[in-house]
């Protein structure tokens, strides 16, 4: 069975490190221009860099929404724009704008482009014109049925990626003007006011209702069902929401599709205390799965309460502390061999990445000789690298006079072993 992708949402760096730590394949992210969340935190020139050299070293992605409608005068500053994430390896662009995906193919060609929503792709045909086009993924109109997803899937031979959690737009595909008439912010530049989620009356002696106000979505009952429908990218949706939020829901959606692909034959079901969390990481009054099983129906608007419900601060600190307080490391060993007359020499290794170093040659030591445990002392200093150090061999010649060597020296073998190891994990997981 396909391998499918988890894809969480990054409104800041915070969200970005708690998504990988609760399983996520890949994140999407904004920068200070182009995309379609202008209010969300996120994330500066360095900080992006930093993030992208971050998911890359433990196996992940990172995507870019450049997804606003973008201007005439507007499409210089583009590429000012994208070439400091290009040069780092940004691995995809969710486009809206077809001009802006012409643009990123002849300028940055090795950018893949991924397909917006707000494209409305609702058929084989149109996957295929952007596949011809040179996208490699689309993310068809939100309205879509899973047979619908399925024939894509089936017949244009391009990756689908679909929404299965969080809030809803009204409007066809997010496509939407109304917040541009009665707000003068447009959700296609990326400043929705929200209209949809504001109180109306149908007549002026009725009572306030919320007659465009969604229910939020959820589908982790349903998850084998959109796994069978050959959609190969699961998107959260949340980058206004917190690191909590991001985090919570995708250990969840972790959990429950890691369980599936183990054993598709076996019997699934979703436990109690697993929807609980689900409904307290700040769902809207109810829950609906989308249009994947239903066209249309009252039963998706949330007529009553539009509003977020609570989440208790017990359920906010488990999250912190199991996925938001530290940043993910690698486990590495390490190996090192001290003899006189012979270099000094440093091994590390990260799963089946091994490298090595070696320094001056060892000396007899002329007044107090190095312990083993002086040695592990200066070697176990990973701070501020990627690095945790899970097991660690030092080989030290046995004299009678004992061995020497400047602490500076280990330090730099140290430091040399870790920056090449940074860097042939980086050349292997972009490869």
């Amino acid at each position: 069975m396909q391998k499918t992708e988890l894809l969480a949402p990054a409104g800041n760096y915070e969200s970005m490190t708690g998504a990988f730590a609760a399983g996520a394949d890949a994140v999407y992210l904004g920068g200070t221009r182009f995309g379609a969340r202008a209010y969300a935190d996120n994330f500066d020139e360095e900080q992006t860099v930093k993030a992208i050299h971050y998911a890359h070293l433990h196996g992940k992605k990172i995507y870019m929404t450049i997804n606003t409608l973008v201007k005439e005068q507007e499409i210089a500053l583009l590429g000012e724009f994208v070439q400091p994430y290009a040069d780092a390896g940004l691995d995809g662009a969710i486009v809206q704008d077809f001009g802006v995906a012409c643009y990123l193919r002849e300028h940055f060609p090795k950018i893949a482009l991924h397909a917006s929503t707000q494209m409305a792709v609702t058929g084989v045909y149109g996957a295929q014109m952007l596949k011809q086009a040179g996208f490699t993924r689309v993310v068809p109109a939100r309205e879509l049925g899973l047979s619908e997803m399925t024939n894509i899937h089936q017949k244009a031979d391009i990756e689908v990626e679909a929404f299965i959690h969080g809030a809803m737009c009204y409007s066809y595909s997010g496509m939407c003007l109304f917040s541009s008439i009665v707000g003068g912010r447009s959700g296609n530049r990326g400043r929705c006011a929200q209209p949809c989620r504001l109180a109306y009356k149908m007549d002026s002696d009725q009572a306030t209702c919320y007659p465009l106000s969604l229910k939020d979505m959820c589908t982790v009952e349903i998850l084998p069902k959109l796994i069978e429908a050959g959609i190969s990218s699961f998107k959260i949706e949340g980058r206004m929401k917190k690191p909590e939020y991001v985090a919570g829901v995708t250990a969840i959606y972790r959990k429950y599709i890691d369980r599936y692909l183990a054993d598709p034959n076996a019997l699934y079901h979703v436990e109690t205390q697993d929807m609980e969390m689900l409904r307290s990481l700040y769902l809207r009054t109810d829950i609906s799965t989308g249009y994947y099983e239903q066209h249309n129906g009252r039963n998706m608007v949330t007529m009553s309460e539009p509003g977020y419900h609570g989440s208790s601060e017990e359920l906010l600190a488990k999250i912190r502390a199991e996925y938001l307080n530290t940043e993910k490391k690698i486990a590495v060993q390490l190996f090192c061999r001290l003899k006189t007359g012979e270099p000094s020499y440093i091994e590390l290794k990260a799963g089946t990445v091994q490298v090595n170093a070696t320094g001056s040659i060892v000396q007899y030591a002329q007044k107090r000789p190095m312990t083993v445990a002086d040695i592990e002392k200066q070697l176990d200093r990973f701070g501020n690298s990627p690095f945790l150090l899970s097991e660690m061999k030092v080989e030290l010649e046995k004299t009678e006079q004992g061995i020497f060597m400047p602490v500076s020296e280990l330090n730099d073998l140290r430091r040399q072993v870790c920056e090449e190891l940074e860097r042939r994990l980086l050349e292997a997981n972009e490869n």
